[in-house]
């Protein structure tokens, strides 16, 4: 198995959700991490077919300056 590239990052979740998971977590003995890391590889596919923010907008994005959104 290859090396696991762990970084840190900062996650901010609603204090409810943040319950939750941390709940689960603990009936699973599993880490906060580990519940995340699951629920995205199960959530996924599905999230993955929300369009994205330049495709609700018309699929070019926003222009940077005025000029260029006239």
């Amino acid at each position: 198995m290859a090396g696991t590239d762990k970084r840190k990052q900062s996650l901010y979740f609603p204090e409810d959700m943040l319950r939750e998971i941390q709940e689960e977590a603990n009936r699973q003995d599993r880490s906060l991490s580990w519940i995340v890391q699951q629920a995205w590889k199960i959530a996924r596919s599905e999230i993955m077919r929300f369009p994205s923010v330049n495709d609700v907008i018309g699929g070019e994005g926003r222009p940077g300056t005025p000029e260029e959104r006239e």
